[in-house]
């Protein structure tokens, strides 16, 4: 089974000729389905650009939700639509999708997760997403509430891929976890470097490392290996020998895939 890796498309930035000859490449490697790593669109055009992959790839597309996905908008609106449009069609997103088999040894689980604000230094960190303007939970929070509600994002999706890991590790010998947010300081690349004290708040969830390291480490003869995006630079990161991270690199305006895995 091959599956094609796409992440942080941000196609709004993309004229519709070139989101053509974007998805016509996509085609050209003859994928059996596809993973999306969000930061498709945002939220008012997210249903169209998903409506667009899917008629222009005809293919099963399995895919979280980034930060941008929801500009413009509210994160429980947005899942919750995200959640009715797609049911019953070939978009699956994997929250409320669960587990997928992709072959006889291969599970696939995956969250939008949320930097929580709890590596390098929150309260010192100058550093101003447009998440914090342009997201109705978060839109001109003060500082202590801000960090409350991203740490409750965090420990969300923490919650959720303990329990699926565990799940899929019970039947299935190797894990994939697509995620939006590195769940590592290891894995928050920015152009070859680890993301700073400054910048590791807003593009790190340490709550769903935290919880991926226990999960693997018990389970030795199996393997993890986590599919990232959000910062824009790519980057590989060994935090177990049964634990890999691989963050995508993205460049508004160029979409392109990551990479082609076979199950």
């Amino acid at each position: 089974m091959r599956v094609a890796w796409l992440t942080d498309l941000h196609l709004s930035f993309v004229p519709r000729a070139e989101r053509m000859a974007f998805y016509g490449s996509v085609r050209a490697e003859e994928p059996d389905a596809i993973l999306l790593g969000g930061d498709t669109g945002e939220a008012p055009n997210l249903l169209e650009f998903s409506d667009e992959i899917d008629r222009n790839l005809q293919l099963p597309i399995y895919f979280v939700l980034g930060n941008h996905d929801f500009y413009g908008g509210s994160i429980a609106r947005v899942r919750d639509l995200v959640t009715r449009k797609t049911a019953g069609s070939r978009l699956h997103w994997l929250p409320a999708t669960g587990i997928v088999h992709l072959g006889d040894e291969t599970a696939l689980i995956g969250h939008d997760s949320w930097a929580d604000g709890r590596l390098g230094d929150f309260f010192r960190s100058n550093v101003r997403l447009n998440d914090y303007l342009h997201i109705e939970e978060l839109t001109n929070l003060p500082k202590l509430t801000c960090y409350s509600t991203l740490n409750a994002l965090g420990d969300e999706a923490a919650d959720y891929l303990e329990a699926r890991a565990r799940e899929a590790l019970a039947a299935r010998r190797d894990v994939v976890v697509l995620t939006h947010v590195p769940p590592f300081r290891e894995a928050c690349w920015h152009e070859g470097q680890i993301s700073n004290a400054d910048y590791l708040p807003h593009f790190s969830c340490k709550a769903v490392g935290d919880r991926l390291l226990d999960v693997m480490r018990g389970y030795p003869e199996r393997s993890m290996t986590v599919l990232c995006g959000h910062t824009h630079s790519s980057g590989t990161a060994k935090l177990l020998d049964n634990l890999t991270v691989y963050t995508g690199g993205a460049e508004y305006g160029a979409p392109r895939h990551q990479a082609i895995l076979t199950f």
